[in-house]
């Protein structure tokens, strides 16, 4: 195949485009992205969008004429991992089980290895205006231009030798060894109620830790690497009695075209929000997200005070309306 070139997503609408893990522009003659409602080329379907890109290339790269420039209307590590085979297809497959473990750690914080984590970790930092050594524009896409242009350079050292890039994970990689090690002094359990695919997280007092998600996207309670390695359920209730401060999170995979493993359809979690609050004694508020978020929560107002309920309670609550709640949510569906 021959090489395509990155271009910004707003440029880019000017000319025959390929989109890697986004929708398309006006430009667009092929879109290889696990998105809702994005319409897939028979045989590419896959989990990640970089599985999608190595299918594509599997089956000869033969439905992009025209197309010289590859782009994304986003930045983050599977459309990082997704776009660079189409850029150095040679180097891409050669580079296929990394790249693949580095789309799965940024989209769904399963990583197959600590490397792939590390590199994950060490792209979200990059994306984070706190965190990054780059001087990032205002504006999102000249901003997505500037880390696509950098990250694209520097991946394959990254790859070769995570060191090089360690001050960019090394803090995170600390919180992931913290949630490891909270596991094994059981300070953090889990119960599953497969029924309702939920995993119920207690943490106890020194259990919690914090991770990224996506790029410059923080999640707090348990790091979601450690979480994910220990249930595949697809919803995530983290209690913390001595909080009260108790989470639930829908998970990336049920946002997306997951192909793997059949994933519950997401309910809409507003009216559960609504009758927690009705319930809390002290006058705790919950409050939601909606569906169509990335990764839907449930949670009390973070400037309010924490729940009253005891855990049991909530579990319960939580319980039964996913047992009720009609589904909210169709990544499949394409008139969507």
């Amino acid at each position: 195949m021959t090489p395509l070139r990155f271009t910004g997503y707003e440029r880019s609408a000017e000319v025959p485009n390929v989109v890697v893990d986004g929708s398309p522009n006006a430009g667009t003659v092929l879109v290889l992205s696990h998105w809702p409602g994005m319409p897939t080329p028979p045989g590419v379907e896959a989990d990640s969008s970089c599985q999608m890109v190595f299918r594509y290339l599997d089956r000869g790269a033969d439905l992009h004429d025209g197309a010289r420039v590859v782009t994304n209307n986003h930045f983050d590590q599977d459309g990082l991992a997704g776009i660079y085979p189409l850029i150095d297809p040679d180097d891409g497959v050669r580079r296929r089980r990394q790249l693949e473990g580095l789309a799965s750690a940024g989209d769904f914080g399963v990583a197959p290895d600590r490397t792939s984590a590390r590199i994950s970790m060490a792209v979200s930092a990059l994306a984070d205006p706190d965190t990054s050594p780059l001087v990032l524009p205002d504006d999102y896409d000249e901003r997505c231009v500037v880390l696509y242009e950098h990250a694209l350079d520097v991946l394959p050292s990254w790859l070769d030798d995570p060191e090089r890039c360690r001050a960019l994970w090394a803090e995170e990689d600390a919180e992931l060894d913290a949630a490891a090690a909270a596991f094994a002094a059981g300070q953090v359990q889990i119960e599953e109620h497969p029924d309702v695919d939920l995993a119920v997280v207690t943490l106890a007092e020194g259990g919690r830790s914090a991770g990224h998600r996506f790029a410059g996207r923080r999640f707090d309670g348990i790091h979601p690497m450690a979480l994910h390695a220990a249930t595949e359920r697809s919803v995530v209730l983290v209690v913390d009695p001595a909080e009260g401060r108790h989470h639930l999170t829908c998970r990336y995979e049920g946002w997306v075209q997951f192909r793997s493993r059949p994933i519950r359809p997401r309910v809409d979690l507003a009216p559960l929000a609504g009758r927690l609050t009705a319930e809390e004694p002290a006058g705790a508020v919950w409050s939601s997200t909606p569906p169509s978020d990335l990764t839907p929560e449930l949670a009390t107002v973070a400037d309010g005070p924490g729940s009253s309920l005891g855990p049991e309670r909530v579990i319960g609550e939580v319980t039964r309306y996913l047992a009720e709640a009609p589904p909210a949510w169709d990544p499949y569906d394409l008139q969507a």
